[in-house]
């Protein structure tokens, strides 16, 4: 077995504004770091489009409703201040959930040992009821319910390292007993949220921010006393990565100081955990990162260290 890796060339045609961090160039810059010869093996699957009511397991109908009835039908529509639609966006953001919920299928049944699903938009910044920070629906949180709902998946992980809290995410699971949502960020940052006092009704928020310019042995430090330590108390059968790659040091939308091995670094501390406690299995979902090169390089060293490297 290998690890799976799941796109789909519909996360180029959520189109935004020239000079908009998160284009479409994002994924163009993952597909070609993952063009080099030593990631030949990873087994690629298109990611399937999924009915749009997969999105009401993290969002109520209503909300999914009115984001489905907000794509225009030329130009781009503005969402909030800095989160929009084109005419591709719905159809990238199906596929973007059809392909995280069709990775959960795969590792929950024993096809994979892990996935990573590299779609556009991101959206861990996506609540309950709002769009924001880029995001329209919350695919990871999506994965979680899926796993949940379809595999019974008793406890699940969502760990999150995008260099901006995942709010969204929080939301959702705040009153979840049986979601562990752990976050590395760095704060005070976009979008203000991620405090330590922030825990859920069930004490199963983590938030562990950073200031800036932290750097990588920082970050280490940081992530395994705050993280590992309450995943292992947690014992997930499933670990769910929100793979934001923005706190690269290249990165323009914040200041932490991150380079690549601290990203397979993590990885790997997470797949021993997941060896140990969910049977290997790992599904990371694409979230941030906004330099392109710094991007790339990450992706690599987080599909290498997947791959068992």
């Amino acid at each position: 077995m290998t690890t799976l890796y799941v796109s789909h060339p519909a996360a180029l045609d959520h189109a935004v504004p020239v000079g908009h961090p998160e284009r479409p160039a994002r994924i163009k810059a993952v597909e070609q770091a993952l063009e080099a010869e030593r990631f030949s093996t990873l087994l690629r699957h298109l990611a399937p489009r999924a009915e749009l009511s997969v999105a009401e397991l993290a969002h109520p109908a209503s909300y999914v409703e009115a984001i489905a009835a907000a794509v225009p039908q030329e130009g781009l529509v503005q969402i909030d201040s800095d989160t929009l639609m084109s005419p591709g966006s719905l159809e990238a953001t199906l596929r973007a959930l059809g392909g995280a919920t069709y990775a959960v299928d795969a590792v929950m049944r024993g096809e994979n040992p892990n996935a990573f699903v590299a779609m556009r938009p991101p959206g861990h910044h996506a609540e309950k009821d709002r769009a924001m920070g880029f995001c329209l629906f919350n695919h990871a949180a999506v994965a979680v319910r899926h796993a949940r709902k379809a595999h019974g998946a008793t406890r699940v992980a969502l760990v999150d390292w995008d260099v901006h809290h995942g709010n969204g995410s929080q939301d959702i699971f705040w009153d979840d007993a049986n979601v562990l949502y752990a976050s590395t960020h760095q704060m005070p940052l976009y979008p203000g949220t991620g405090s330590r006092s922030e825990r859920g009704n069930h004490d199963t928020i983590v938030n562990v921010p950073l200031k800036a310019f932290d750097d990588g042995a920082v970050f280490r430090e940081a992530f395994e006393a705050g993280i590992v330590s309450r995943l292992e108390a947690f014992a997930p059968d499933l670990i769910v990565i929100s793979a934001g790659f923005d706190a690269h040091h290249r990165d323009p939308l914040a200041n932490l100081q991150l380079d690549e091995s601290d990203f397979g670094w993590a990885t790997r501390k997470l797949m021993e955990l997941a060896d140990r406690h969910a049977g290997g299995r790992i599904v990371s979902v694409l979230e941030g990162g906004y330099d392109l090169e710094g991007l790339s390089r990450s992706v690599a060293a987080h599909v290498d260290a997947l791959m068992g490297r």
